[in-house]
């Protein structure tokens, strides 16, 4: 190193000896992730989404409940012999006994034990107020309820957690039955107790305090804790309960979960072990971290957050001219960790603000050679571009195609001679779209018709027709998302309209754009790009 240079920024976290060494992560995505707003999915959903956990290395996969629904049932029948887990283990839903009841005949119970699952994690009133008044029971019984089931499942080869609902709202008007209800579940034999902030109003002072006094109070019995995110302090408050001595974290992946979500998986991972040092995943998933967050959002059919810390496409993307100068020298300057940490990259955003270096460093990241004409053309047609109304930062993939070409690319998969939509209304008010497309493939000419749900759909499904022969590998790739902007609203009807379109083929999500004064036009524009991409992408990763 020459005088000139500066060491490089040191961005991995040291642990505080008082900090746990390691901290197990409990998923709880297919029980109470699934009560996300919009969310619903099948038993083959869970089992896929469960694989990707498993693949992700968390140590708990909460399951459900296996008697809610025949849905759940299914799965918890089919994970016998078809969920092969190498790293997870799965952990079946459910609740203490009933108010007066008894173990051994309580269906709850008893649908745990014949889960087939070796876990069971049971949830049962902690807070004093919900035991009078949502159970109509007295305290002591309260109490009993769950001492008495975590006994029971203890006395059939179960590894037992409790989930101590409204814990915190519980501890701070009545300390002194929180913790009669935990020390039930401890003396029984419980394996770790979880502190859980059901109603989401706790703050991250509150949680460390509190925790820290139920460790100090408990010992060598574990401790976990299960937050929500009403206040926007999911991830804050499993930290700040790490911090006082927690040791397992109960969270979902994408923060999906009941009302505002859940503590965020994607977020506390990372935090724990790259800001904190604490061992959470085995040794090489955590890179994996990007690529599962975004299958697991394509399995439960929810739009991906671009803005997300960490996995989001913007996590690591840069647009001012002062950052990308600087990242492009030191990556260090603008970026708290390694994206490759995470599995994910730096991204250099292009709108017409863009001079020759963001370009040019573009370039350099997709690997595409452009000399110094081709960037100063780049430069002007990109300018033009979004004064007509098209904005790429939102669009990486039809940039790159834009780039490919001003290097001298020419997409050769198939040419678009003509294309028709033909929407027609009934008297009952329901419609019938109609999509024409006449393409050449190579030296062969195809005409296909799709039908579909509107005209997007439509025209998707004539040219899969058309090139899907030649091109088996489209079958993978689907529309995640359609967005529509009307630009220059003054002008009404003709109005310009700006279409941006997600795909993915499962593995990489990607967005391309089309502008034009007709709607449809400016929809198959950006769906033409896409189909391009992920063609494109297919060859390059052969």
């Amino acid at each position: 190193m020459t005088g000139s240079e500066t060491p490089p920024v040191d961005r991995v976290g040291r642990r505080d000896p008082s900090w746990p060494a390691a901290v197990e992560i409990f998923d709880t995505t297919l029980r109470d992730g699934v009560q996300f707003e919009g969310i619903s999915v099948t038993a083959e959903d869970k089992l896929k989404v469960a694989r990707q956990l498993d693949i992700l290395g968390v140590h708990w996969i909460e399951g459900g409940y296996p008697g809610a629904n025949p849905k759940d049932r299914d799965f918890f029948d089919r994970a016998k012999t078809e969920l092969e887990l190498e790293t997870a283990q799965l952990v079946a839903f459910g609740s203490t006994r009933r108010p007066q009841g008894k173990v051994d005949v309580d269906p709850t119970l008893q649908t745990l034990v014949e889960s087939g699952a070796g876990t069971a994690c049971i949830v049962g009133k902690s807070w004093d107020y919900h035991v009078i008044e949502a159970l109509q029971t007295t305290l002591d019984e309260g109490v009993a309820m769950v001492g008495d089931s975590v006994g029971y499942l203890k006395s059939r080869d179960l590894r037992v957690f409790f989930d101590a609902e409204h814990f915190f709202d519980g501890y701070k008007r009545n300390a002194e039955f929180a913790l009669r209800v935990l020390e039930a579940a401890a003396v029984n034999g419980v394996d770790a107790l979880v502190l859980c902030d059901t109603n989401g109003g706790s703050l991250p002072f509150e949680v460390e305090r509190i925790v820290r006094e139920v460790v100090t109070h408990f010992g060598d019995v574990p401790i976990g804790i299960h937050t929500q995110n009403d206040t926007g302090c999911a991830v804050a408050n499993s930290v700040a309960a790490v911090v006082a001595g927690a040791t397992q974290v109960q969270g979902t992946m994408n923060g999906y979960g009941e009302r505002t979500g859940n503590c965020d998986n994607t977020q506390l991972i990372p935090n724990l072990t790259l800001k904190m040092g604490i061992e959470t995943l085995p040794k090489g998933r955590l890179e994996k971290l990007t690529a599962v967050s975004h299958h697991v959002a394509e399995l439960v059919n929810m739009p991906p957050m671009h803005q997300q810390p960490y996995v989001g496409m913007s996590a690591f993307a840069h647009k001012a001219g002062l950052h990308t100068s600087a990242i492009a020298k030191r990556p260090d300057s603008y970026e708290h960790v390694e994206p490759e940490a995470v599995g994910n990259h730096t991204r250099f955003l292009i709108s017409d603000l863009a001079g020759r270096a963001t370009v040019q460093l573009k370039a350099d990241e997709l690997g595409i050679d452009l000399d110094g004409a081709a960037v100063g053309d780049m430069v002007d047609r990109l300018k033009r571009l979004e004064h007509e109304g098209y904005h790429f930062e939102a669009a990486d993939a039809s940039l790159e195609i834009l780039m490919r070409e001003a290097a001298g690319w020419e997409p050769s998969w198939f040419e678009v001679e003509s294309f028709r939509v033909v929407t027609d209304r009934r008297t009952d008010r329901s419609f019938d779209t109609e999509a024409t497309v006449k393409v050449l493939v190579g030296e062969e000419r195809r005409v296909s018709v799709g039908e579909g749900n509107g005209p997007v759909n439509s025209l998707d499904s004539a040219l899969r027709q058309a090139i899907g022969e030649f091109y088996p590998e489209i079958g993978k790739i689907h529309l995640t998302d359609y967005k529509v902007r009307v630009l220059e609203t003054h002008k009404a009807t003709a109005a310009v309209t700006r279409v941006l379109i997600d795909q993915s083929d499962g593995d990489e999500l990607w967005t391309t754009i089309g502008v034009s004064e007709n709607i449809i036009e400016a929809s198959w524009l950006a769906l033409r790009d896409g189909l391009y991409y992920g063609l494109l992408k297919g060859r390059t990763s052969d």
